[in-house]
């Protein structure tokens, strides 16, 4: 993928806490917490309100524990479970997220349908994986603060995702349970070398669910703005190649 943009220069990052936004994120939210959202399930604005939706297939690549589960409930509002079990199949999750374009002021709802599957269920079938690549758009590549050796794995789950046809994916690393400082297993350190090496952004999230849209807005924002970069190259490239010349 071409150089990531600098955050913030697509999308508005903090417009959830703007007032022209309350319009659009109350729409993903009921009684002040998180709507969810069913395969079939969009939100509704008023007949005035034009608002596009963008559609993008996301997959969860990690070892088993560092919480892939977790992170799909918790951008989506689910509840998350109280003890960890090994995701049997496929699970897929709808997040609906509002974001508003820097440049042109324009509003969008990216739908992020996140695809999560677990390590053992991918190893015993063959067929798992080219379903999750299949028409993919981005893959977030999970490791664990109290887990070493998830941050040591992060190059094995890179190298499934190398070459075409998932070249053009969107790619970003997330680091899990941040806020458990105390059995911290990953330096800041190791991840500046890890960023220098790879050069993918890594975003931290914490363990503890929060009925704000703070502490997601920063992982959220950043998907939808290299997405819709991408996107943004994808239809320039297309269009260069569409123009033929006279003589």
């Amino acid at each position: 993928m071409a150089q990531s943009p600098a955050p913030g220069s697509i999308v508005v990052s903090d417009w959830h806490r703007c007032k022209d936004s309350k319009e659009y994120f109350s729409k993903i939210l009921h009684k002040k917490r998180r709507r969810t959202f069913g395969l079939l399930e969009s939100p509704v604005m008023p007949p005035h309100v034009a608002v596009d939706t963008v559609h993008y297939k996301i997959f969860l690549s990690g070892k088993s524990g560092v919480g892939k589960t977790a992170l799909a409930a918790r951008l989506s509002g689910r509840n998350i479970p109280n003890m960890h079990y090994e995701t049997t199949g496929i699970e897929t999750t709808v997040v609906y997220w509002p974001v508003k374009l820097r440049e042109s002021g324009r509003v969008l709802f990216f739908r992020l349908q996140l695809w999560d599957c677990g390590e053992n269920a991918l190893r015993r079938f063959d067929h798992l994986l080219p379903s999750c690549k299949e028409q993919v758009d981005a893959v977030l590549f999970l490791f664990s603060f109290t887990d070493r050796t998830s941050f040591d794995d992060l190059p094995n789950q890179i190298a499934k995702w190398t070459g075409e046809p998932a070249g053009k994916v969107v790619k970003l690393v997330v680091g899990t349970k941040f806020d458990l400082f105390m059995h911290c297993d990953v330096r800041e350190r190791d991840i500046r070398d890890f960023q220098e090496t790879w050069s993918l952004p890594v975003l931290r999230m914490g363990g503890e669910v929060s009925d704000g849209l703070g502490d997601l807005s920063p992982l959220l924002n950043c998907l939808a703005e290299q997405l819709w970069y991408q996107d943004c190259l994808t239809a320039s490239h297309h269009s260069q190649q569409e123009i033929v010349p006279l003589f």
